[in-house]
């Protein structure tokens, strides 16, 4: 016991530098000071395990366990939270204007379940192995905000990835559909919803991010035709896309309202996005924005 009080106290005294999800970031873990929690979270599992069998067991034996368990979650908190930069690197990395809180609540998602997952014994780092599920999440995330399908979202990340290859190399519609064996077709398509994205990462501030622009909260107090035409390309969702656009609900407390899932009241927003990009007064539209 003394000697699992001297590896989580010689790290737990670390300081905080921010915070995602509600949980405060440490500085990353040298490969030794992770491995050295490792060993703790082994046992605190295997205490865990034996409490939840329900055979009896004697209250000396009970109290060791309950120390093991105890032992073993505060090493995985501290692991959790001192890779939880990861998450805004990645976050970062993909950079696509969403608003970031809500792709790095996926990644943090994604690092408890590679923290559920993760087996020591198998010898990899842990941020080694989470970076695959914190990307997961993100993506999802990604996916599930753009409108986009299972295999739309496969595709781009083809896409990004052939791209990395080479960045100076500009592919053509050919190389893509090679590359990806689809048609020139479906190349230009995937292309075309690529750039979209692409579109979205770290741009001017417009209708679909106005987090940093002190706005109008109340319609009422917007001229009559910003009203209309947002009334016209939005209908029926208007209100959540307005309350959504200038911060005033979040879209969990909006999909509650409606009965619906998180996700889709996000797909809703995405639509009413497109629409207002697409409709003939898009440009005024965004103007008015800017000038707030």
């Amino acid at each position: 016991m003394a000697g699992r009080t001297i590896i989580i106290d010689d790290i737990v005294n670390r300081t905080a530098y921010g915070v995602i999800g509600g949980l405060e970031m440490l500085a990353p873990f040298e490969v030794e000071e992770e491995r050295r929690l490792y060993p703790v979270i082994l046992q605190g599992r295997a205490a865990a395990a034996a409490l939840d069998d329900g055979a009896m067991i004697d209250p000396a034996q009970r109290r060791r366990l309950l120390r093991q368990r105890h032992a073993g979650q505060e090493a995985e908190s501290l692991l959790l939270r001192a890779t939880l930069g990861l998450v805004r690197t990645r976050v970062v990395e993909r950079g696509y204007r969403f608003g970031n809180e809500e792709l790095e609540s996926a990644g943090v998602e994604g690092l408890v379940n590679a923290l559920r997952r993760f087996d020591p014994d198998q010898g990899n780092r842990f941020s080694t192995y989470a970076n695959y599920w914190i990307m997961k999440l993100v993506n999802q995330a990604i996916q599930q905000q753009a409108g986009l399908t299972d295999t739309e979202m496969r595709l781009i990340l083809k896409l990004q990835r052939l791209e990395r290859v080479d960045v100076s190399k500009r592919l053509t519609r050919r190389d893509v559909a090679k590359s990806l064996a689809i048609s020139q077709a479906r190349a230009q398509e995937v292309m075309q919803l690529s750039r979209e994205l692409n579109a979205r990462r770290f741009e001017t501030t417009d209708l679909s991010n106005a987090s940093h622009v002190k706005l109008r909260s109340d319609p009422e107090d917007a001229p009559a035709w910003v009203i209309g035409a947002l009334r016209e390309v939005c209908g029926d969702d208007f209100d959540a896309f307005w309350q959504v656009t200038f911060r005033t609900t979040s879209i969990e407390e909006l999909a509650k309202a409606h009965g619906i899932t998180r996700q889709g009241m996000a797909k809703r927003m995405e639509r009413c996005r497109r629409a207002v990009k697409a409709s003939p007064r898009a440009e005024q539209l965004q103007h008015w924005f800017d000038q707030q």
